[in-house]
């Protein structure tokens, strides 16, 4: 990592206003900016943001701040892109639980979220959000997914693309239980259309069926390992466990770099929410997980449901913890892998899923990104500039022209990336929100159990 130093001299007038500013122009002061369009820090620039987009980055000697203008002190602080949750599940847009995600979410620096269970109400909600008429990140839906129950047959598959196109649906989900024919016809309708889909890898169809369909992107590395199995490996008549961690020890490791090239090679990208898959099959105690700071944000019923989860899923029959946690190993060498191979990666926890409280589970698979061998400056771009590209937005970066959805830090996250924690304001689309006004949003939800 780089960093750009220079020495400065300059008075910030601080501005007396609400917490909540909705001037059309934000100057952030004498920053360290992490534009993510490289692993270097910029020191000592301002940054203006006007009417939504960054109008201005620049020395602070040389960047004048307008008249009017929200001033935010930036003095030893880094800004960056907002994050992106890229497997999220959204409640319904009348649901009492909406606020309590959003809220979590935005604390913590997230400012996009990809929904992984579409629903009717998600299309409205989505406006909402752009608009500014709703707190919350912006909103990537799904429509309603296609499965094995959901779907009665091929035409049934196209069908049901053609209405979720129709209707204005970002992408199509996929889950378990398609037939090969119909996870075919639901992948061509798609392609002919240019909506993408995503998701899940029908066992009936395999990893292989879905890179040469062009899946745009697999989530939970679903189907790699059995992709992996030696031929005639008994798994068809096995227990291979949640996402066949089980299998484990069965696996051709040395075609692993065959699979991460033919995903390369298919353009599709893959969303591995591993601390999910660690959090349930790894030896970490329940009462551990359940005593996590984060926790008390969500209702205590939730997370007994999440700690009968776990124990249910340790106490199955044919579970073993040594396999797991060779799982676990393999899957990290396998993200490094896709990583190196240039089969790109998007930053997804799943959330919010077993012990994964939204916001906070997203920094949790920065972590697992880093021990799986990624640098900082790799993990973020997972988050940043890798959702921009994926998505086709104008975010992602700290530049000039691009959308200003930015996330100011107390401390170097490519120095650490559990700095990316040290969250002391959020901006969607322009719009501030300081560290106390989210703190302030995150009480309501704090039931001080901890």
């Amino acid at each position: 990592m780089k960093v750009v130093v220079r020495q400065w001299a300059l008075v910030i007038v601080t501005l007396l206003g609400a917490e909540l500013s909705f001037a059309d122009l934000t100057a952030f002061v004498n920053v360290n900016v992490v534009s993510m369009s490289s692993d270097t820090v910029i020191a000592a620039q301002t940054v203006l943001v006007e009417d939504g987009t960054i109008s201005a980055i620049g020395s602070v000697d040389e960047v004048r701040i307008p008249k009017g203008a929200n001033a935010i002190d930036g003095t030893d602080r880094y800004l960056m892109p907002g994050l992106g949750e890229m497997h999220a599940h959204v409640p319904d847009a009348d649901s009492s639980e909406l606020d309590r995600y959003f809220t979590l979410f935005v604390a913590n620096g997230i400012t996009t979220v990809r929904g992984m269970l579409g629903r009717r109400s998600h299309l409205a909600l989505r406006q909402q959000l752009l608009d500014g008429k709703l707190f919350g990140p912006r909103l990537i839906t799904s429509g309603p997914s296609l499965n094995g129950r959901s779907v009665a047959g091929p035409a049934d598959a196209r069908r049901q693309v053609r209405e979720q196109a129709a209707l204005g649906y970002d992408f199509i989900k996929v889950h378990p239980g398609l037939s090969a024919a119909e996870f075919t016809a639901l992948a061509e309708t798609a392609n002919e259309l240019g909506i993408p889909f995503a998701g899940h890898v029908p066992v009936a169809a395999g990893v292989a069926t879905a890179l040469r369909l062009k899946m745009r992107a697999i989530d939970h590395l679903d189907g790699y390992f059995v992709a992996l199995l030696p031929p005639g490996s008994h798994r068809s008549g096995g227990y291979g466990g949640f996402f066949d961690v089980m299998l484990a020890n069965e696996l051709e490791l040395e075609r692993i770099g065959e699979m991460v090239s033919a995903t390369a090679a298919a353009g599709t990208w893959n969303v591995p929410t591993q601390v999910l898959v660690e959090q349930l099959v790894s030896t970490v105690p329940v009462e551990d997980l359940k005593n996590r700071p984060e926790m008390t944000y969500m209702p205590k019923q939730t997370v007994r449901d999440w700690a009968a989860s776990k124990e249910a899923q340790i106490a199955e029959r044919g579970f073993d913890a040594g396999i797991a946690a060779l799982a676990i190993e393999l899957r990290r060498k396998l993200i490094l892998a896709l990583h190196n191979s240039g089969a790109p990666l998007l930053l997804g926890s799943d959330a919010p899923q077993i012990f994964n409280v939204p916001g906070f589970s997203a920094h949790r698979e920065l972590d697992v990104f880093v021990a799986s061998g990624l640098t900082p400056f790799e993990a973020l771009q997972t988050g940043t500039a890798a959702v921009a590209e994926f998505l086709g937005t104008n975010a992602g970066y700290v530049q000039v022209g691009k959308d200003a959805d930015l996330v100011l830090l107390d401390a170097n996250p490519l120095g650490d990336i559990q700095n990316s924690r040290r969250i002391h304001g959020v901006m969607l689309r322009g719009v501030w929100f300081s560290g106390k006004t989210l703190e302030e949003r995150l009480e309501k939800f704090d039931h001080g159990d901890r």
